[in-house]
């Protein structure tokens, strides 16, 4: 079975090259760098990465994102993040697939918080063009949103990151309702990496795992992907990576099946 970790967000060491942004969200020392990814990547098994442009690091300065794409083709996939209000980042977006092989777009909404915004609906024409996937990183109040956008771009592969950030908790039903109901779009893709950072509980978060076999049974095993969040310090501090996994290869009791595909299988069939 091939492991394919979909959601890494990882940091250059060289701060000079490749410069933050002012106030960052920094991961503790060095847990963020291609060292470290390269370490748990070998203790736990995994064979390919989804690296993700970590947009309160570098937001959309994607220089580092693109040279580690030119460098690590074999076993990186690699997902930029471009301003929607700049006219430039759909011919940009096209420049990055061309030069360094960049494989994804993670989009965001405008800077007024709109999602169904013009420069946003041109990023994902692009995306089509270009032929990459497209990550969406938004809460349940975008939807509507998401939704009609998902309309207009029927035939693109969109993946729902953290499930619009599923949380145990009150408004937990209404969200989860949410994530199903996207489900309906044959386009749309499940990251399952929502459960230490969303679980009122510790590991092994168990108030979260009726909610992840709902999501799977809407969309379907060959429609989920596993993403660690890495580095998990920074982001989900409640569980180690190696936790993280084994909730997907132990936990949760998936038939192998849904493992395979879950681990591995469909994100080769994105990405890779």
């Amino acid at each position: 079975m091939i492991i394919i970790d979909t959601h890494v967000h990882p940091y250059a060491e060289d701060e000079v090259r490749y410069p933050p942004v002012e106030n960052p969200t920094r991961p503790p020392e060095r847990t963020g760098y291609i060292s470290n990814v390269e370490r748990v990547m070998k203790d736990n098994g995994v064979a390919k990465i989804c690296a993700i442009q970590p947009g309160t690091f570098y937001k959309w300065d994607n220089r580092f994102i693109c040279d580690l794409s030119s460098a690590e083709r074999e076993r990186m996939a690699a997902v930029c993040s471009l301003d929607p209000e700049d006219s430039s980042s759909a011919v940009r977006l096209k420049q990055y697939v061309r030069e360094y092989g960049i494989r994804g777009l993670r989009s965001y909404p405008s800077s007024n918080g709109q999602l169904d915004h013009p420069g946003v609906a041109e990023l994902w024409r692009a995306c089509g063009e270009a032929n990459v996937v497209l990550n969406v990183f938004v809460d349940k109040d975008k939807t509507g949103e998401l939704t009609r956008l998902l309309e207009r771009f029927s035939s693109q592969p969109v993946v729902i990151d953290h499930c619009l950030n599923l949380k145990a908790g009150p408004e937990m039903p209404g969200v989860l309702s949410e994530v199903i109901r996207l489900a309906t779009f044959p386009n749309t893709y499940a990251k399952l990496s929502f459960l230490p950072g969303g679980s009122a509980e510790e590991y092994p978060f168990r108030d979260l795992h009726e909610a992840c076999h709902k999501i799977i049974s809407a969309f379907g095993a060959d429609r989920c992907v596993w993403g660690s969040n890495f580095p998990s310090e920074l982001w989900t501090p409640k569980s180690t990576y190696a936790q993280h996994l084994r909730l997907f290869t132990h936990e949760l009791n998936l038939p192998e099946p849904a493992k395979i595909a879950i681990l591995g299988g469909t994100a080769q069939r994105l990405w890779f």
